[in-house]
């Protein structure tokens, strides 16, 4: 049995893009046993994708350990770096298959290329070397719930970076509108995003057992995105999880275009995406201005929107009229 290694040392979101690759990597290689280098956080969001034997615990590049027999073959998911193709040389594949980086060049990979969804980078790259993937392939099946969530509104209120953070003032306008509507609202976050969940429940007058930023583990939060009614949420994670689960979104990009990383076009019918068309830094220190250019009003018209487009849906429609929406 052959051993295949996989590199995506990053975020969910990242993990996320990669899933059609994997399971395409799981088909053409359905007896060799595939590891997957990744942060040990993900791990019960690799279980639900059913395509990796195990996970080699890799918060970072230089973190990689590697303890098993020198891989047939060494897929770079992670990207083009060199630090990347150094990370996995070291465990002396017999093959690596990455993205072309000139000061590697007996690596033969396809050329890099910024403006590409991401889903897409990383199917072409597997393509490059004779392996059919399926862009589609992007679903997972929702994970059990101990604590149902059903039909609720998850706002989801942090992001990696607070250049793709909204201003919580804003998100708190759109809560108190969910709330008039007569809307179960969560909020979600992590731990170091809690007091900022707080602050924004406490301006909206959302109760704090609402808040449920900093208390949930990543299966449970999972769980309540896959069961709720609509995420609203910036360029993060959380928006590819809504993506994996078919529940409805309205996004918040900036300054990252969403044709990079947003909702493929063909599930473009359940998500809503704002965009003010503009690209900055996407790891600034404050919030990017194209996403400022997003209001609220323009957030709450989306909201209600798509809050009505499930109904017509849930009783017989299509409701397939969503799309990237550019604003300002």
């Amino acid at each position: 049995m052959a051993v295949l290694l996989v590199l995506q040392a990053r975020g969910l979101g990242d993990l996320l893009t990669a899933v059609p690759a994997l399971r395409a990597l799981r088909r053409a290689k359905p007896h060799d046993r595939i590891l997957l280098a990744a942060p040990q956080r993900l791990k019960p969001v690799v279980d639900l994708i059913a395509s990796v034997d195990t996970l080699v615990p890799t918060a970072e590049l230089g973190s990689l350990r590697w303890h098993e027999p020198a891989p047939e073959l060494a897929v770079n998911l992670h990207g083009p770096s060199a630090e990347s193709i150094v990370a996995l040389a070291k465990t002396q594949p017999k093959r690596v298959l990455t993205y072309h980086n000139s000061a590697f060049p007996e690596l033969p990979g396809p050329e890099w290329q910024t403006d590409m969804h991401d889903v897409d980078r990383w199917c072409h790259l597997l393509e490059s070397d004779g392996i059919v993937a399926d862009r589609r392939n992007l679903g997972l099946l929702p994970p059990v719930s101990t604590t149902s969530r059903r039909d609720c509104v998850v706002v989801h209120v942090g992001a990696g970076a607070p250049a793709r953070r909204w201003p919580p003032d804003r998100f708190a306008a759109v809560v108190r509108h969910l709330l008039v509507l007569g809307r179960e609202v969560v909020l979600t976050g992590d731990e170091y995003e809690r007091e900022l969940a707080l602050s924004i429940a406490a301006r909206a007058g959302l109760p704090v057992s609402r808040v449920l930023a900093g208390e949930q583990n990543l299966i449970e939060l999972a769980a309540t995105i896959a069961e709720a009614a609509l995420v609203i949420c910036g360029d993060t994670g959380v928006a590819h999880l809504a993506t994996a689960f078919g529940t409805r979104t309205v996004l918040l990009f900036g300054p990252t275009p969403p044709r990079w990383g947003g909702p493929p076009p063909h599930l473009l019918g359940r998500h809503a995406v704002l965009w003010a068309g503009q690209v900055g830094d996407p790891d600034a220190d404050t919030p990017d201005p194209g996403l400022l250019r997003i209001g609220v009003t323009e957030v709450i018209t989306a909201v209600d929107k798509q809050l009505n487009q499930r109904n017509i849906s849930s009783t017989g429609g299509d409701g397939r009229r969503a799309a990237y929406r550019r604003v300002g």
